[in-house]
Parts: C-alpha cells; structure tokens; sequence
C-alpha cells in the first residue's frame, strides 16, 4: 500500500543563515552529530574513525559531478541555460561522454518558454578562440513540463566530456543562492570521486580527508564503493501535499559482483555513506526480487517496497543478484531505481548511515525518520540549537538505525 504521508509533518523552521553558503577551509574540521539508541552526543568529524565499528562494511558512491550546467544565446540575444541531467542517445553515460560530433541529453532547461525552437550558440561573451572553433550548438527536439530532450552539436572534434569541462559550470545547488565559484571545483566533489555522471554531489562524502579514510582502513573496516549517478531531481521540491502523490526520478546505480559476495559474508555492520549510497543498498533487495521472479534483473520502481510483503532473505536476494552475474558471465550490476524511502520502509542492508543535514520537506528528511524509526526530530531540533551548519556544504552526522527497525 503506498504509504498516506503529509509533507507538511516533516517541516522545521530553517533560518537563511544556517544554510553552509561554502565549505570549511578544511573538509574534516565540520562537526559531526552521532546518534544511537536515541541519544544524540556532538564530535569532530575528523574523529568519525573511532566511530565506526571494526567489523563493519563502509560503502562509499563514488560518482563524479560534471560540469553539466551551460549557457547559451537567442540569435535574439536572450540567454538560455541548459542542465543535462541524463544521457539519451548515445544512452550509456561513457559512450555519451564520448561522443566527438554529437549527443542528445534530457536536460533541465531554464527561461525555457523563450526557446521557440531556434539553435543555440554556447554564450561566449569574452570571445574566446577555443570556445569559437568547437562551434557549440543547441537544438531543441521535445519538451514536456518539466524538462526536454536537446541535442548538442560542434566542431573541434573533441569529446563531449571535454566539451563540458571547457564550456560547462559546477552545478552547485540551487539553495546556495549564488553562482558557482572556483572553490566549487575542487570542494563540490568527493576526494575519491571517479566515475563521471552526477549533476549532484554525494555530499556526505564531501567531509573525507585520505587521513581518515586511512584511518578507517587500518581499523579493518571493508571499503567498498558502489556508483549511483545523482540526478537534479535531488533538487526538486516535493509540490503535493502528500508523498504519494510526488514522481522519483531513476538514477542509475552499478554494484559490483565483488562487493556483492563480501555483502553475502553477513555479520557485519553495513555503513552507507550518504542517502545515495543507502539507495543503492536498499534497492538491490527489490533488483534481486525480479531475478528470482522473473529471471532477470529490472528497474526498482518507486513504490516497489510498499506493494506487498516479501518474505525472501536477505541473502537469498544477493544470491539471486550473484548467480545472474555468473550465469551471464558480468562483472558488475547496472541498473536503475526510482526508490523512495519513507516512514515505513523496512531496511534490510544499511545500519548505520553517514549524512548532512537537509531541507525540510524533502524526501531526504522522510528518508531519516524512516532509518530512525521518526525520531528525526530529535537529531535536527539538537543540530538548530547546538550551531551546526546545514546542506550541502555543511555539518555532517552519523546514525546508528533504531534497534525498532531491525
């Protein structure tokens, strides 16, 4: 049954001021909240190593944030900025990062009803040689409410991943209220990011020096990374007044068959750092219940969890997830999910969790009072009144899951 929750009860007054506009000058000098057991204590996140149980598993996303925000011009003059959100032709994000000549992308599109269908030309007021060779046009194929499909094309041959690191913008979030700055290069990414595809930061991430991910190594924690590629949807206000009635975006994630085997060990704690990594984690259940039903893997729709009960274990599902690899000789899981996690969502892999703190009235907020059995209120009420800075670039916490949803 998918759950009847009003937006409204997740709502908390945030003052404008609480808002991280940058990061600290050092990424492991925020504060870090930890929660367990209902009890909430105050650290330095650089002390998060001590934290972290030996015989844990701490999974890592390591997507990489491109520079997917661009500005064009009207042969009128008026701007039109595009944000790509997903690759469509080519639809793989490697062979779309590839493309010399062309590519379309599902894009966000702002000032978007003054785009009558002419071509765009890439806003180049400085005249820049380089920028005016590649030659970088926009042309409009479909639209509907909310975004579009546009297709780019140029000239210089190069390809389109470096078209985007020469003409493309960090797309910071919205709530920051100012324009990507230099800093943003550097800090609006994790230090082990590697695969390209996020419009987003994974921004628990953002907090990790290599001293303590070190630091947590040599305590004999398992590092894993898995990858899910953030979408701007990350972004987008939840409008109706109950969650049932707002769309999750897919967002692609790949997990690999290693990973998967050290997951059907069990007896240790499963840390997810941040909510995309607890998406990811949480969805194979729902991936591997279609490969003992149906044979093969399929998309983690966004009301999957809530349709009925699923009486399978845990390792029965990864089992299903690692003899589907094998039998098709894959090294790895790619896959999508439209996933939502809300008060009632029975977790079956994350127990604790690393996050920041965020906007209230988000799904976000509903994921935490989902992993803390709703006593969110408790962690921001303590982080309001205790000086902890918010969002993207803020304060950090760490959560340990209620023993009530265990």
């Amino acid at each position: 049954m998918i759950p009847d929750i009003r937006i409204s009860d997740y709502a908390y007054n945030l003052p404008e001021d609480r808002i991280a506009k940058y990061p600290l000058p050092e990424r492991d000098s925020s504060k870090l909240l930890y929660y367990n057991d209902h009890k909430v204590s105050e650290y330095i996140f650089r002390q998060i190593p001590d934290l972290i149980p030996e015989q844990s598993i701490m999974v890592f996303n390591d997507t990489k944030v491109v520079p997917a925000r661009l500005h064009f011009v009207k042969p009128t003059g008026a701007n039109i900025e595009i944000f790509c959100l997903e690759p469509i032709d080519p639809v793989e994000y490697n062979l779309a990062f590839a493309s010399t000549s062309s590519c379309s992308w599902k894009c966000v599109i702002g000032n978007a009803k003054r785009w009558k269908g002419e071509t765009l030309s890439l806003y180049n007021p400085d005249s820049d040689e380089n920028l005016s060779k590649m030659n970088l046009r926009a042309v409009l194929k479909d639209r509907d409410e909310r975004t579009g499909t546009v297709e780019f094309y140029w000239d210089d041959g190069s390809a389109f991943s470096s078209v985007l690191e020469k003409c493309g913008t960090v797309p910071i979030p919205p709530y920051l209220n100012r324009e990507s700055e230099t800093i943003d290069i550097e800090r609006y990414q994790t230090l082990y990011a590697k695969i390209r595809g996020s419009v987003a930061a994974p921004t628990a991430g953002l907090h990790f020096t290599q001293r303590e991910l070190d630091a947590i190594k040599a305590k004999g924690v398992k590092m894993e990374t898995v990858c899910l590629h953030v979408g701007a949807g990350t972004f987008l206000p939840v409008k109706s007044q109950t969650i049932s009635g707002h769309p999750m975006h897919r967002e692609p994630f790949t997990v690999s068959l290693s990973f998967l085997k050290d997951l059907l060990e069990g007896g240790k704690n499963v840390v997810a750092v941040g909510t995309t990594s607890v998406r990811t984690l949480e969805s194979l259940y729902y991936v591997a219940v279609s490969c003992i039903e149906k044979g093969f893997p399929e998309d983690v729709s966004q009301w999957a969890p809530y349709e009925r009960d699923y009486s399978y274990t845990l390792s029965q599902s990864i089992e299903a997830i690692v003899e589907y690899l094998e039998r098709n000789s894959l090294k790895e899981l790619k896959i999508g999910t439209r996933i939502i996690i809300v008060p009632g969502f029975r977790f079956r892999v994350v127990d604790m969790m690393v996050t920041n703190f965020h906007q209230p009235e988000s799904t976000l907020i509903l994921l935490i009072s989902a992993f803390l059995d709703g006593d969110w209120k408790r962690v921001y009420d303590y982080a309001l009144e205790n000086g902890f800075r918010f969002l993207s670039y803020g304060d950090s916490s760490l959560l340990v899951r209620n023993k009530s949803n265990k």
